[in-house]
């Protein structure tokens, strides 16, 4: 009953199930969840919280959702997950591999912590996944690096980088 008109209540119906998303907008969802985690992992070096705390953060507050005017896709939280976990559970040998295709001037340690994002999170997927073929991770993170540095050589950079840490990540795929 309401207080205003003493009727019951009726209760609210059920939100109408969401549509299958078009395999065009699959896509865009993964690509979304791999900028998504490359910001998580940069959030989470920034800041020190846990990754799980930073994952919640942004499956309930950032996808799909509008932020200081900037609107944020819907994102595949699956990927978004699998990629943070895999960045954090593999990070020692993630940057092991990184390191070994790195100059040694210019270990992990020492790059710009959005490269250092980047890499990790490439490499979660790279050594995680075997449903994305090595050279889609290595493209679309590609794109991820020219999104952050628009007028800059990062993007040759993380692409040469990437191609030697996919084949120690996944060498039979480049047999």
């Amino acid at each position: 009953m309401t207080a205003m008109t003493d009727t019951p209540e009726t209760p609210e119906p059920a939100p109408a199930p969401r549509p299958e998303p078009s395999r065009q907008e699959k896509k865009l969802m993964r690509s979304a969840a791999r900028l998504a985690a490359v910001q998580a992992l940069f959030q989470m070096e920034k800041s020190g919280e846990d990754w799980r705390e930073i994952r919640r953060e942004f499956v309930n507050h950032r996808f799909g959702h509008s932020i200081e005017g900037e609107e944020y896709r819907e994102a595949d939280p699956y990927l978004f997950e699998s990629i943070l976990e895999g960045a954090v559970n593999r990070q020692a040998q993630i940057d092991q591999t990184t390191n070994v295709a790195l100059d040694d001037a210019w270990p992990i340690h020492r790059i710009d912590p959005t490269l250092r994002a980047i890499f990790r999170a490439a490499g979660a997927e790279l050594f995680d996944s075997t449903v994305t073929p090595p050279r889609v991770i290595i493209s679309e993170f590609v794109d991820v690096a020219r999104a952050f540095f628009p007028e800059g050589k990062e993007g040759g950079f993380v692409n040469a980088v990437l191609d030697k840490v996919a084949r120690q990540a996944r060498p039979t795929d480049f047999a």
